[in-house]
């Protein structure tokens, strides 16, 4: 109509109809909402140390366990708007009435603002989130170990990272698969405590994949991570991490540095720790799997003592289409407390885990 118009030297019609341009194809805005769940269930028994039962008898102890059950509800209000709700059903150990029981908590819940109309010509993965959510490094790197249902990963584990926290963050890919960036801010008190003062945690996780065009060395990436917040004004809460991962459909496999600072308070000295951790799932096209980890950490570089875990299993995937998947694990979890003052019996586990997730 507009072609029309200028040819015959009339103004064009106000509100004309414009028709799309051949070969494009609008983006999808229908609001959706979607369920899930994720499930981790286990029998752990613990050979060592032994515990006393009510009538002061050695016993091995021995439990089923059901480590995780969210409900996953995610969706989007348009192609731009997404959201997250995934509340987390676990044991309260508290010292209140409900002591022993599964409680109902929320371990999610976030607005995702995508950002690949402006940013990514064509690519898809850059987005603002706003509410509780996971942090970037840990997210990352449970992507690509998989065994959460076994245990947490090194820094988690040992008390020094959290999966979630409530802030704000930034997602970036980089053009060509070279690699992401995600960055934010947060209450830093984890998703499981309410925030107690004006501290705020910066994080920040960069990627790169230096060989994306290698057969087999393009599932080679480098990441660094830092983490800087406080316990409360001028006492330092510091994390960083120097890591290496590989991802190949016959083995994924990693190493990171782990260094961290913890001040609580300005009255009292910095902690200043360090560790790592490697770890291995090699992998046959059958489904099944192998596990083999080693962390290492010095809670204290001014004092001695390091704590050495070792975890080793047998995993069976089944097959399944999509994202949806399971497994079954059994394995060994030990940890030795070499060299410290007082000294601590080892920790030996053995343990069959389940993993649904759909």
């Amino acid at each position: 109509m507009a072609l029309a118009c200028a040819v015959l030297g009339l103004p064009a019609v106000a509100g004309a109809q414009v028709t799309p341009a051949a070969g494009y194809t609008p983006p999808d805005d229908t609001p959706a909402i979607r369920v899930g769940m994720t499930l981790f269930t286990d029998y752990t028994v613990q050979q060592s140390p032994k515990i006393k039962d009510a009538d002061a008898n050695d016993v091995t102890f021995s439990a089923f366990n059901v480590g995780r059950s969210y409900i996953n509800i995610t969706g989007n209000i348009s192609h731009n708007i997404a959201f997250r709700i995934t509340p987390d059903i676990v044991r309260e150990t508290g010292t209140n009435a409900l002591n022993g029981s599964y409680a109902f908590r929320v371990k999610y819940a976030y607005a995702q603002f995508n950002l690949d109309d402006w940013l990514n010509q064509g690519r898809t993965g850059s987005w603002i989130r706003l509410g509780a959510q996971q942090t970037p490094y840990v997210d990352f790197m449970e992507g690509i170990y998989r065994y959460r249902f076994q245990g947490t990963i090194f820094e988690e584990r040992d008390g020094f990272l959290s999966s979630s926290d409530v802030g704000a963050s930034f997602h970036y890919n980089f053009a060509g698969n070279y690699g992401d960036v995600h960055t934010g801010i947060y209450n830093g008190e984890t998703y499981s405590k309410p925030e107690a003062n004006d501290q705020k945690g910066f994080m920040i996780r960069a990627t790169v994949r230096p060989l994306r065009m290698h057969p087999v060395l393009r599932g080679l990436r480098l990441t660094g991570f830092y983490d800087n917040d406080a316990y409360v004004k001028n006492a330092e809460r510091r994390r960083g991490i120097a890591g290496i991962t590989f991802e190949h459909k016959y083995l994924n496999a990693s190493f990171d540095y782990f260094v961290a600072s913890d001040q609580t308070s300005v009255t009292k000295p910095t902690v200043d720790a360090r560790g790592f951790s490697v770890w291995a799932t090699p992998r046959a096209p059958n489904g099944w799997e192998g596990l083999l980890r080693y962390d290492q950490l010095e809670p204290n570089t001014d004092a001695s003592g390091k704590r050495k875990r070792f975890i080793g299993g047998v995993a069976y995937w089944f097959p399944h289409q999509g994202t949806v998947s399971t497994a079954l694990l059994l394995d060994l979890d030990q940890t030795r407390f070499v060299d410290f003052a007082v000294g601590q019996p080892t920790q030996r586990r053995y343990g069959v885990h389940a993993l649904v997730n759909f």
